[in-house]
């Protein structure tokens, strides 16, 4: 699973961010941390199956550690060609 910026709000409303670490959008830390979560001001956070990033500027932190998360497919899905 996968969050950037404001992403960590849903994740906390959906209540699966007890005891993780976790980053995103500077404003939420407090708001994470209230989630049950650590808050990390680091570009991108990995913590198990979930990546977090911050704001769209740490996308190319972002998105390597996605893809290079194990279990993570790095192969993106591809449209059925068209005749």
């Amino acid at each position: 699973m996968a969050a950037i910026c404001h992403g960590p709000q849903l994740l906390a409303s959906a209540d699966v961010l007890e005891g993780r670490e976790v980053t995103g959008y500077p404003a939420l830390a407090v708001d994470i941390e209230n989630a049950g979560a650590t808050f990390v001001d680091e570009p991108a956070v990995v913590d198990g199956p979930l990546v977090t990033a911050r704001v769209p500027d740490d996308l190319p932190a972002f998105l390597s550690a996605t893809f290079e998360t194990p279990g993570v497919d790095a192969e993106p899905a591809r449209a059925a060609p068209t005749a």
